[in-house]
């Protein structure tokens, strides 16, 4: 006890005197802080009420000015504010302003971080802020800010100093007194067992492990620590989602694993123009998110060949490098007769499968014929599939609806493949699934995935009820794992979005030009109000909900007749199939109706409706985006809606507002825009009249949160979680392996 004390006491004295000596470093450091934090608080008053002030003082109204200011300076920092329109004028200020601020010495108060002010009253703390309007320059702004309480502060943490090291001192001195007292004792006892000839002989590393055994043991412990480590997600850790970080996953975690992508649309596509072929790559979020996964590992991309120039580009055995600039991996493309993709792709994927996930009250259409016709192009991809393995245990990346047969296939043929398997549309819930009569097949089918991947985790939710009442198979709904004959799939959500930042030619033109060149182009005039819609011609998409809508909010806001007009950019889609062809009937006739009706009112101007039903360029849709104040996105039934997300991407102005169906998977990521419920046209109008009224604050204060979002969730994190995913489930196959082997070895020994 007597040496703990002559021991605890001189440290003790030794650290009280240090934390004196340091106090006044520490109120530099407090000063600086509190500085720092009333010239951002100052940026901050001016941002807010900039605009506001601006209007008063243009107004004229002096009076007003002053009562604002007093209401400013009721917050207990914010001492006192002033005006000065120039170097001459007297400042317009409130009633607490130090008689040493004159408009005609602001220049000595101008300094970065601001400037501190003695005065008979106290400290203060001045900040002078030049504001502009319309890009020109219209006064300064002077804030001060009362700094007298920062004495207090000091005062409060000096104290707090000086007790914190003196309690750490007896912590420090109690802890190394305690650990030399049983440090002593363990040098005393490894002695004493040494005197014994204990402790000569080193133990093994594990214990209840055969000595035989120890080196697989050693392999095993190293397996757990990594999966270990992949389990505290680096997913969170991942800050900066590029086409470089995911390229990096693919280099770290899969290195030297084959990797082959299936998908009913080719990344390139060559089509003959007359005597020359040209290469083009359809606007596809797929195909951004999964080229850099192909550019990466050298990969497959296995697709149907669709263009009038494909056959005759690729090699004897189907293939044909991309991109044709830089080749880096390699198309194989699949070639179906006329009568196998109207049965498997027009026929069972899209009057079947399509209307029956998306539930927009569109009879699904069963046919015998369209099904043979599906099974027959799934297992013909299967073969493709095991043609191009050039490994037993792929990684094959399976795209969407036309394949939900592909997966069961390929796990026949290659039973240590991982298929990750991603559906892009809805999944129903399973009354809706059940009226399908192949419905068990399918799900079966799906099953044969190693990880099955939905936008949203209601969509998950209804394919584990469909596998439930459909089929006897164990389904874990805790770790949402699906396991049938053997085999486990993994059911996880994956909510796909698009590239960013947005391609630089894409938002080259400034916000300015796009708005002049498309009310231009579209004989407006230069301040109409203009509403913008992006989708393909399908009825899943609401078009007619948000025509009548406009219709609707025209009805009762008769005053955006002649001042808006919202375009509706329509892509032909599938126009082989009856339900399309009429759909597209009934769009272009209430479109006619519409605008017929407010141009018979007697009321001249634009017409509210400009319905384009013709391929746009992505540029030409992105000019679109920027040009207009709203866009409107009524989905009746959507896997995720990708137009919502590149409108949000197309405004670095940090302008517009986003009307969203409450109906897509993007509304449950995007709660700033205004969600609506399609079917609900009064709703509907006041969301777009409330759009078009809103305050730019606002707008910006959304846009901001959204354009957030998109950056951190974007495509490339997509389908690097998918991959993460799949390289834990490998490692975790290795070590059942290497557990199996060490278990056997034991038993034969």
């Amino acid at each position: 006890m007597k040496l703990s004390l002559r021991f605890v006491l001189p440290l003790t004295l030794v650290l009280a005197v240090f934390a004196w000596s340091i106090v006044p470093l520490v109120d530099r450091l407090t000063l600086r802080w509190f500085v720092r934090d009333m010239d951002i608080r100052s940026v901050l008053i001016v941002n807010t009420i900039g605009e506001s002030l601006l209007e008063q003082i243009a107004a004229g109204s002096k009076v007003k000015t002053l009562n604002f200011f007093d209401r400013i300076t009721q917050d207990e920092r914010l001492y006192a504010v002033g005006y000065c329109a120039t170097p001459e004028s007297a400042p317009l200020a409130s009633k607490l302003l130090p008689v040493d601020i004159r408009c005609d010495n602001l220049a000595r108060f101008e300094t970065i971080g601001g400037h501190v002010l003695k005065s008979a009253r106290g400290l203060f703390h001045v900040t002078v802020k030049s504001m502009e309007s319309g890009g020109m320059a219209a006064g300064k702004l002077v804030l001060v800010h009362d700094m007298n309480f920062i004495e207090r502060r000091s005062e409060e943490t000096r104290r707090y100093v000086f007790l914190f090291f003196v309690g750490l001192a007896i912590v420090v001195s109690l802890i190394t007194v305690i650990i030399a007292q049983l440090s002593w004792r363990g040098w005393v006892e490894g002695i004493r067992a040494l005197l014994r000839g204990e402790g000569l002989v080193r133990q093994p590393e594990v214990k209840f492990v055969r000595p035989e055994f120890q080196p697989i043991a050693r392999d095993l412990q190293q397996l757990i620590r990594e999966l270990e480590n992949d389990a505290r997600s680096r997913d969170e850790g991942q800050t900066n989602w590029t086409a470089e970080s995911l390229r990096g996953i693919l280099q770290g975690e899969l290195r030297g694993d084959d990797v082959i992508i299936v998908s009913n649309r080719e990344p390139y596509i060559h089509q003959r123009k007359g005597e020359h072929i040209e290469v083009q790559r359809p606007a596809s979020g797929l195909v951004t998110a999964m080229e850099p996964i192909m550019r990466a590992c050298s990969g497959t991309w296995i697709a149907h060949g669709s263009g009038s120039a494909d056959r005759d580009v690729v090699d004897k055995r189907d293939h044909v490098q991309v991109p044709p600039e830089k080749p880096a991996y390699q198309i194989r493309r699949v070639w179906l007769s006329p009568e196998e993709e109207a049965g498997y792709y027009f026929g069972f994927a899209n009057e079947g499968l399509w209307p029956l996930c998306h539930i927009a009250h569109v009879r699904p259409i069963f046919r015998s014929s369209d099904w043979a016709h599906y099974e027959a192009v799934n297992r013909k991809f299967s073969h493709a599939v095991a043609d191009e393995a050039k490994t037993k245990a792929p990684i094959v990346l399976v795209q969407d609806y036309h394949f939900a047969l592909l997966p069961r296939m390929i796990r026949d043929l290659l039973p240590d493949a991982t298929v990750i398997t991603f559906w892009h549309i809805p999944w129903p819930n399973p009354e809706s699934f059940s009226i399908c009569p192949w419905r068990e097949q399918i799900v079966t089918g799906m099953l044969g995935s190693s990880i099955l991947g939905f936008h949203t985790q209601s969509h998950c939710n209804n394919f584990v009820d469909t596998v439930d009442r459909l089929l006897e198979a164990r389904v874990d709904r805790e770790s949402f794992r699906v396991s049938l004959g053997g085999q486990t799939t993994a059911v996880r959500r994956y909510p796909i979005s698009i590239d960013w930042p947005p391609a630089p030619e894409m938002v080259a033109k400034p916000v300015a030009d796009c708005r002049d060149e498309i009310r231009r182009a579209n004989s407006l005039p230069h301040d109409h109000a203009l509403g913008i819609g992006v989708d393909r011609l399908d009825y899943t998409k609401g078009i007619m909900e948000r025509f009548r809508a406009i219709e609707r909010m025209l009805e009762l806001k008769p005053e955006w007749i002649g001042r808006f007009s919202f375009i509706q950019i329509a892509a032909p889609t599938r126009s082989s199939i009856d339900e399309y062809q009429s759909h597209e009937a009934h769009v272009r006739a209430l479109a006619v109706r519409i605008n017929d009706r407010f141009s018979r009112s007697g009321r001249s101007g634009p017409p509210p409706i400009l319905l384009k039903i013709e391929h746009h360029e992505p540029a030409q849709v992105y000019e679109h985006y920027r040009a207009a104040e709203l866009c409107f996105v009524s989905s009746l039934h959507d896997g995720m809606n990708l137009v919502a997300k590149e409108f949000i991407a197309s405004r670095d102005d940090e302008r517009g507002v986003l009307i969203l169906s409450q109906f897509t998977g993007a509304a449950r990521e995007l709660p700033e825009a205004l969600i609506v419920n399609p079917y609900d046209a009064d709703q509907c109008a006041a969301a777009l009249h409330l759009a078009l009224t809103m305050p730019p604050t606002e707008q910006r204060d959304r846009m901001r949160l959204m354009r957030r979002l998109i950056a951190d969730f974007n495509v490339y994190r997509w389908a690097g979680r998918m991959l993460l995913d799949a390289a834990i489930m490998r490692r975790r196959g290795r070590l059942s392996e290497s557990t199996t082997v060490a278990t056997s070895g034991g038993s034969n020994g």
